[in-house]
C-alpha cells in the first residue's frame, strides 16, 4: 500500500482522536484510548463471521464440564483468538445508555481468548474505561472506528460487484499506520519518538542480504528466525516472505517459527495482535515482552539458536538500569557478555552504560547456530559509533576486535541519510555470518548506499526519502558480486585492527639532582618552577633497594647512582 494511502488512515484515526478525546485527554495522551480501540477494530471483522459458531461451541464445552477449552474455541472462530462474549463492536455500537455500555463493553473485553487478554493487559486500557463512560464517549469512540471510511482489518472490503473497496492491510502497514500515530502523539508532549522504528524499505534490505546469499542452499524444513528488539514485528514478518519467497522460487517447502523480545509494552502488544490476526498463534506465543523483559537484563531464549536473525535495536540509548539489575559492571556474569576470547576467560563486551545498541549485537552473536553446516546469518542496523566507539581495551572495541579475530563480518552497508522514521542520523546494516564462503574469508566490505534512494513526495516524520526495488536491487548485486568499485571497497580483516600503546617518557627538568628521589610535593614544586628540557636529566621518584630486579615494562630502569648501579623509578 502506498505511503499517501497509510497517512491517510492514520490522518482519519487521529482525527477521530481529536474529536473524541480532545476534552478528556492531552494529546499526548490519546495514545491510552486510540492504540487499543485500533487493536480491537482491527480484531473484530475477523471475529463476526464465526461469532455464533464460536456461542455455540463455549456453550456445549460448558455443558460437557470441559475445563480446558481454548482449541476448540479457536477452532470454532478459525483464527488464533476468539471472544466468547455475546457481543460485537458492532452490536455495541446501538447502545444508548452509558451504563449499559460500560457493562456491556466490559463483558466484550472479558470475553476475549487469555492471548488476547495479555495484549490488553498490556495497553492497560481497562483502566480508560471509566474515564471514557463518564463522558459518555465510548459510544462516539465505537461509532467513528466503525465507519465504513477506512478498512484495518488484514482482508480486502469489496464492492457489491466483488471488485476491491479497500485494500487489507498487512503486518507491516498496520505497524506504519501505529508508529505514525505514535509519533504524533509523543510530538504533542514535546517527547522523543521513542525507538527508531525500522521502514519497511530498509527491512526488505536487510532481509535480502541475510537470505540471498544463501539462497541457493535452501532446503526444505523449518528455520527459525529471531529479532531481539521486535517493536511492532514488521522485520520478522518481512523475512518470513522473504524466505518463504526465495524458497518457493527454488521448489523447496519451508516452515519458518518467529521469535521476538521486546521491553515497550505498547509496541509487544501491537506485534502480538498482528501475529495472532496472521493465524500464528505459536509464533504470538513465541514473543516475549512488556517491561520486565528487556533484552539484555531478561534474555527470554537463553538455550535458543537462530538460523537467520534481523534487527534494529536502540541506538544511544542508556542501559544502566539493566546494568543494574545484572550486579553492575564488575558483578555481571552473562555468558552472552563476558566470554572467552584468545584466551582470556573474562573477556568484557560490556559497554558503556549510555549506549547499549552493540550489547544486542552480542547477544545475537551468541545465538548464532554452530554445529551446523550453514550457521547463522544476522543483520542488524547501527548508527555510526559502533564503528569507532571505545578505547582498544573497552567493551565497544572488544566486540569489534571478538567480530574481526572469528571472521564474522561479512560488510558494512552505509544507507542515506533521513532513511529512518524518527531520526536523520547516518545509518549503516552490518552483515554477519559465522559461515563465511571461502571468497569472502578474511575479509571486510564496505558499500557506500548513500547516494541511492528515491525522494519521498511527502515525508513521514523525518522520513524523507526511501529505497525503490532498484536500489536494493544494486545493493544486492554490489553485495553479491563482491568486487571493488566506487562504491564497494574491500579490505582485509587485519586493516580493522589496532593496538593502543601507552608511551610513559621520564620527567625531565632542569637543574634537579640526579642522585636523590623525590617526593610527589616536591616534583609538584618543580613542575611549577623548573624549565623542562629533553636535555635534562630525569626526575627520580623512588629508589629501590639494593637486589631490585630491573625491569623495564614494569617501570624499573637501572642507573648510576653516586657511582654505584641502583634501580629507579622516574
Amino acid at each position: 500500500m502506498e505511503n499517501s494511502q497509510l497517512n491517510w488512515i492514520a490522518n482519519f484515526i487521529w482525527g477521530i482522536a481529536d474529536d473524541v478525546l480532545r476534552d478528556l485527554y492531552v494529546r499526548g495522551k490519546y495514545r491510552d484510548v486510540i492504540l487499543p480501540m485500533t487493536v480491537l477494530r482491527r480484531f473484530n471483522p475477523l471475529l463476526e463471521p464465526t461469532k455464533q459458531a464460536v456461542l455455540a461451541r463455549k456453550a456445549s464445552l460448558d455443558k460437557a464440564g470441559i475445563v480446558y477449552q481454548d482449541q476448540a474455541l479457536r477452532q470454532a472462530a478459525g483464527q488464533a483468538f476468539y471472544n466468547t462474549s455475546k457481543f460485537t463492536l458492532r452490536d455495541l455500537k446501538a447502545r444508548a445508555g452509558q451504563q449499559q455500555l460500560k457493562a456491556d463493553f466490559e463483558a466484550y473485553l472479558d470475553g476475549f481468548s487469555p492471548n488476547l487478554q495479555d495484549i490488553l493487559d498490556n495497553f492497560d486500557f481497562r483502566n480508560q474505561i471509566p474515564r471514557l463512560s463518564k463522558a459518555d464517549a465510548l459510544g462516539t469512540l465505537i461509532e467513528k472506528l466503525l465507519s465504513p471510511d477506512i478498512n484495518l482489518s488484514p482482508n480486502p472490503v469489496l464492492n457489491g460487484d466483488g471488485s476491491v473497496k479497500h485494500p487489507g492491510l498487512d503486518n507491516h502497514a498496520m505497524g506504519t499506520i501505529f508508529e505514525e500515530l505514535v509519533r504524533r502523539f509523543n510530538e504533542e508532549n514535546n517527547e522523543e519518538a521513542g525507538e527508531h522504528w525500522t521502514p519497511r524499505d530498509s527491512v526488505k534490505l536487510m532481509a535480502r542480504l541475510v537470505f540471498m546469499p544463501a539462497a541457493d542452499e535452501i532446503k526444505s524444513g523449518a528455520y527459525l528466525i529471531y529479532d531481539g528488539a521486535c517493536g511492532t514485528g514488521g522485520m520478522l514478518t518481512v523475512a518470513e516472505e522473504t524466505l518463504r519467497e526465495l524458497a518457493r522460487e527454488r521448489g523447496k517447502e519451508v516452515t519458518t517459527h518467529l521469535y521476538g523480545q521486546e521491553i515497550n509494552a505498547e509496541t509487544y502488544a501491537i506485534c502480538k495482535a498482528d501475529l495472532l490476526l496472521k493465524g500464528e498463534g505459536d509464533a504470538a506465543d513465541n514473543i516475549v515482552g512488556g517491561p520486565e523483559y528487556s533484552t539484555l537484563a531478561n534474555d527470554a531464549f537463553p538455550s535458543r539458536e537462530f538460523d537467520f536473525m534481523l534487527s534494529n535495536p536502540p541506538y544511544g540509548k542508556s542501559w544502566k538500569s539493566d546494568l543494574e539489575r545484572m550486579g553492575g559492571k564488575s558483578g555481571i556474569k552473562d555468558p552472552r557478555f563476558v566470554i572467552e576470547h584468545n584466551g582470556d576467560p573474562g573477556y568484557s563486551l560490556i559497554t558503556r552504560s549510555s549506549d547499549g545498541q552493540m550489547l544486542f549485537l552480542a547477544n545475537m552473536l551468541s545465538k548464532m547456530k554452530r554445529g551446523t553446516k550453514h550457521g547463522s546469518r544476522i543483520a542488524e542496523v547501527h548508527n555510526g559509533s559502533s564503528l569507532f566507539t571505545g578505547d582498544a581495551g573497552q567493551g565497544e572495541s572488544n566486540i569489534r576486535r571478538w567480530i574481526i579475530e572469528n571472521d564474522w563480518l561479512e560488510a558494512i552497508v552505509a544507507l542515506p541519510l533521513n532513511m529512518f522514521y524518527n531520526t536523520g542520523i547516518a545509518t549503516y546494516i552490518w552483515v554477519l555470518t559465522n559461515r563465511k564462503p571461502a571468497h569472502r574469508a578474511g575479509k571486510v566490505q564496505l558499500i557506500d548506499a548513500t547516494q541511492w534512494f528515491k525522494p519521498l513526495r511527502k515525508n513521514l516524520g523525518k522520513k524523507n526519502c526511501e529505497l525503490s526495488d532498484e536500489d536494493i536491487r544494486r545493493i544486492c548485486d554490489t553485495f553479491l558480486e563482491f568486487k571493488e568499485s566506487g562504491q564497494s571497497k574491500i579490505f582485509p580483516n587485519a586493516a580493522f585492527g589496532y593496538w593502543k600503546v601507552t608511551v610513559e617518557r621520564p620527567l625531565r627538568l632542569t637543574g634537579v639532582d640526579q642522585n636523590r628521589a623525590y617526593s610527589p610535593k616536591e616534583i609538584k614544586a618543580l613542575k611549577e618552577s623548573a624549565g623542562r628540557s629533553e636535555s635534562a636529566p630525569p626526575v627520580i621518584r623512588k629508589i629501590h633497594k639494593k637486589g631490585t630486579a630491573a625491569d623495564s615494562l614494569r617501570g624499573l630502569f637501572a642507573t648510576i647512582i653516586e657511582g654505584r648501579t641502583a634501580v629507579v623509578e622516574y
